[in-house]
């Protein structure tokens, strides 16, 4: 057995470890810095021994990680580390599992914060913003492929919405995630402030203080969140970012297109983005998300919303010192301010106190009155968002008439942006409830006894009362998408119409509903489908009423989990050109919805390069998806990485129908035919000779944390359709990828892609097709990835567990032959060489996450031969602690988990 290394030694091999990995210096300064920290609460916080406990296990998994690549170092290097994580006490593992899991949320911050660091810089150098995936660059690309004209007609009807889900993905704490916020803040401090002087010394003091406070906090909730909790969470996000962040999207797209004439005239950018929710309305499978909630959901959101608006208005109005004679107002202005006089003479007396001789001034405070009023039901409340959105374009007008126009088309052009974007609602809450609830429902109420109805179809009912009386509240926008699960047949969306005229007769609210294809044969079956509900009367009335708009949503989940990854994704596309071409047929304007998750697994991944592999047609200016779990926090917590989220996947969105990107998908689409054929056929093959095995799910649920995820408190929906997993019929798509992230293995993201390649067998077709072929190269990028994600030293113990060596060879055979293809095609001799950024960022933190996988590991064989403990003996719950501990560390080190 080699000697431990000498604390010199530890420091020497830690410190080539982070050099060579390529992070900027000031990226590594900041690792280091935040690392130091946390060092330094562990030796003041921590049980004695702790902190070198915490190094011992960190060179060991590194040493382990570095020797990799010779096999003899690297097999007793990683048996010294795994000796290490064995030989602690059950409460110094939990202890060493929560300070890697801290240490993840620093690194995860510098990381971010070199992101915005680097976003800025960019910012502030014109000619540095990379032009190939910006909203500008794209008009200007399409304008020269269709002309001025179409271009601007083009970019009037973009279209990007995010809807954001309360999948239970996200397995950090939210006073957790507080906490890194409020560590981000004090991290730009730091950077701003001198070296060496006296506000650095703060904010080194004070950010000791916030990783103390992370370390204190416990990282695992106590109880699951109500779906009201969900909402509030998502609430933040709104509050701290996207309010504001969005209209400067809009903004910079503007400057960006117009130059100097930006903010002078009227924009020519719209507000194009649109949010939805699911948080509060989506109740398939999830029985704790009742009417109520949903009306309290709506609710919620428009009180944060107007005290947004509010807030914004009060602001801009009060910096309006414009005096009467250099801008005076115009007669419509002086209208507006004469007949709230009249209403609130009060309120008006105090506000003209304030603001002598500014006319506009005076109106803009008094609209922000009419807002609280709105909020708070009291005298002078506006009814819809459309009243708002006149009264500011009659001021922005005055402004403009008076000479004003940076004022007019400044900050007032801000605030009519986010009126268009968020109305009185903020997010447009949709409904999602299964098929077969619906047909249960009808069954009970087509039997004619209305005193025996369960009170699942009492449930059904009120719903629908509640969307009217939200869309009487706040507007038609609020509420009325109504999602139907597990779409299989027509008959399917007629009975949502059906349901809604039993609970309120003719009186029934405005509904879209949408329908959801989720399994292999569902997405075949959807063009048949959609050709005979668009014949339905409510479905004509409606579209007439839209200019003949439709909405599908395409599940990625429950089809990868159905055909797996490799088939599933051929069949979306598939899905998609079909739907497409008889949409463009009928002359509908469609909208495809993609159910993506997180994870690779999940339909994850970049989201710009995704849109620009889709078929002709199939987005057509408008892109929509759900956002869920660790997602949301990642692309939207933070306002630079939003607007460049947003930027680049709008950017994609407009010139994925210009004439170029649809010829070059419906091209390469025809040439690799033949190439898919095969990929499809193999890969189903492949997936289901490990599904469809005998005691397939039973052995997935032993070598995988799959049971145990199912206590983590991370949401209010259940985890599991049934009491046990006896197939995977019985198992939610979610921890499905989530189980199999965790045991390092990945396979939901990546089985079956080496086999289909194999079949293919033709290597330079196949390289040829992943230069030219979107589909292709986003599926084997995103498997890549995948894969770097995976640890086959750590994969061969989970895998171990189960006693079923049949079932374990096959998955590393297939694990082995897609790691050979992919690197072929990608280029080099590892993962990801075409991808540096991505590839320091995975093994910048793969030793860390080996750590907190050896203690789950552990933990979970404990747990499974813990039927031999004496009973009360409380071995369980000890070592049920330790994985779930380690499952939020291992969460927060890959970061996308499902």
């Amino acid at each position: 057995m080699t000697p431990e290394p000498t604390n010199t030694e530890a420091i020497r091999v830690i410190g080539r470890f982070e050099a060579g990995r390529g992070i900027p210096d000031e990226m590594r300064a900041d690792v280091r810095m935040l690392g130091a920290l946390l060092g330094q609460v562990l030796r003041e916080c921590g049980s004695p021994g702790l902190f070198e406990d915490v190094e011992r296990l960190r060179l060991a998994t590194i040493q382990a990680y570095e020797a990799e690549t010779a096999l003899a170092e690297g097999t007793e290097a990683f048996e010294r580390a795994t000796e290490i994580a064995e030989s602690f006490t059950i409460e110094r593992a939990d202890e060493v599992a929560r300070a890697f899991t801290c240490y993840f949320h620093l690194v995860n911050l510098a990381e971010e914060h070199q992101r915005v660091r680097i976003l800025r810089e960019r910012a502030g150098q014109p000619g540095r913003e990379d032009a190939t995936d910006t909203v500008a660059a794209a008009y200007e690309q399409l304008r020269r492929e269709v002309g001025d004209d179409e271009a601007r007609r083009r970019l009037a009807g973009l279209r990007f919405h995010p809807v954001f889900t309360a999948h239970p993905t996200e397995a950090r704490r939210r006073a957790v995630s507080t906490s890194i916020r409020r560590l981000s803040e004090l991290l730009t401090d730091h950077d701003a402030a001198s070296d060496g002087g006296s506000e650095e010394h703060r904010a080194r003091r004070r950010m000791l203080e916030e990783v103390d406070t992370l370390w204190r906090t416990a990282p695992l909730r106590a109880q699951k969140p109500s779906p009201t909790d969900e909402v509030r969470t998502v609430m933040s996000v709104f509050d701290e970012t996207l309010f504001t962040t969005v209209p400067h999207v809009y903004r910079r797209i503007d400057d960006a297109l117009r130059g100097e004439d930006s903010g002078a005239s009227t924009p020519v950018v719209p507000a194009f983005v649109r949010v939805g929710s699911w948080v509060g309305g989506d109740r398939d499978g999830n029985p704790f998300v009742t009417a109520s909630v949903t009306r309290e959901a709506a609710q919620i959101a428009s009180d944060h919303v107007l005290r947004g608006l509010e807030r914004a208005i009060d602001r801009i109005g009060r910096g309006l010192t414009l005096d009467a004679d250099s801008t005076p107002p115009s007669d419509e202005v002086a209208a507006m301010w004469d007949a709230f006089s009249a209403s609130q003479q009060d309120v008006a007396d105090e506000i003209a106190a304030r603001s002598p001789e500014e006319p506009h001034r005076r109106v803009m405070l008094s609209l922000a009155r009419r807002v609280a009023a709105t909020r708070l039901g009291g005298d002078g409340a506006y009814t819809a968002p459309e009243q708002l959105l006149a009264d500011l374009r009659a001021v922005q007008e005055s402004l403009a008439a008076s000479g004003a126009k940076r004022h007019a088309f400044g900050g007032i052009q801000h605030l009519i942006w986010q009126v268009e974007t968020y109305g009185f609602h903020l997010t447009e809450l949709e409904v999602r409830q299964h098929s077969q609830v619906h047909r249960q429902a009808l069954a009970e109420l087509e039997a004619g006894d209305d005193q025996q109805l369960s009170e699942q179809t009492l449930e059904v009912l009120e719903v629908f009362r509640a969307i009217a009386e939200i869309q009487r509240r706040y507007g038609l926008r609020a509420a009325g998408r109504y999602v139907v699960s597990f779409t299989q047949s027509a008959e399917d969306l007629a009975n949502v119409h059906r349901l809604a005229r039993h609970a309120l007769g003719d009186d029934v609210p405005v509904l879209d509903v949408v329908p959801l294809f989720e399994t292999f044969a569902d997405l075949q079956a959807a063009p048949a489908i959609l050709a005979e509900v668009v014949e339905f009367p409510e479905f004509r009335a409606r579209m007439s009423e839209t200019e003949n708009r439709l909405e599908v949503m395409l599940g990625y989940s429950d089809s990868s989990k159905d055909v797996g990854p490799v088939a599933a994704n051929l069949a979306l596309y598939e899905a998609q050109e079909k739907i497409a071409l008889w949409a463009q047929g009928a002359g509908i304007a469609l909208t495809l919805f993609h159910g993506r998750g997180g994870a690779l697994g999940r339909g994850g991944g970049p989201a710009n390069s995704a849109i620009l592999a889709q078929p002709p047609h199939s987005v057509d200016g408008r892109f929509k998806l759900t956002e869920q779990g660790e997602v949301i926090f990642a692309r939207y917590g933070e306002p630079a990485i939003a607007m460049r989220h947003i930027d680049q996947v709008a950017a994609a969105t407009l010139l994925a129908s210009s004439p170029s990107v649809e010829q070059r998908t419906s091209g390469a689409a025809a040439r690799y035919a033949d190439i898919a054929q095969k990929m499809d056929a193999a890969s189903r093959e492949r997936f289901f000779s490990l599904v469809k095995a005998d005691g397939f799910a039973p052995w997935f649920a032993t070598v995988t944390p799959m049971e145990e995820i199912g206590l983590l408190a991370l949401g209010s929906r259940p985890a599991r359709r049934g009491l046990s997993v006896e197939s995977l019929e019985d198992l939610r798509a979610i921890p499905w990828v989530f189980a199999w992230t965790q045991a390092r293995i990945n396979l939901a993201g990546w089985f079956g892609l080496g086999t289909a390649l194999e079949a293919v067998g033709d290597e330079a077709r196949l390289a040829e097709a992943y230069r030219e072929w979107p589909l292709l190269r986003t599926m084997v990028d995103n498997v890549a990835m995948s894969l770097a994600k995976t640890d086959e030293r750590i994969a061969r113990r989970y895998l171990a567990l189960g006693d079923r060596d049949d079932l374990a060879q096959l998955v590393l055979d297939e694990l082995a032959l897609t790691r050979e293809w992919v690197i072929r095609l990608t280029g080099g001799s590892g993962l990801l060489e075409n991808k540096p950024i991505l590839q320091r960022a995975v093994a910048l933190r793969s030793p860390y996450v080996d750590a907190l996988s050896l203690l789950q590991l552990r933990a979970l064989r404990e747990l499974r031969s813990a039927a031999s403990a004496p009973e009360g003996s409380g071995a369980d719950d000890e070592q049920r602690r330790l994985l779930l501990l380690s499952v939020s560390g291992v969460a927060a080190g890959l970061q996308n988990t499902g």
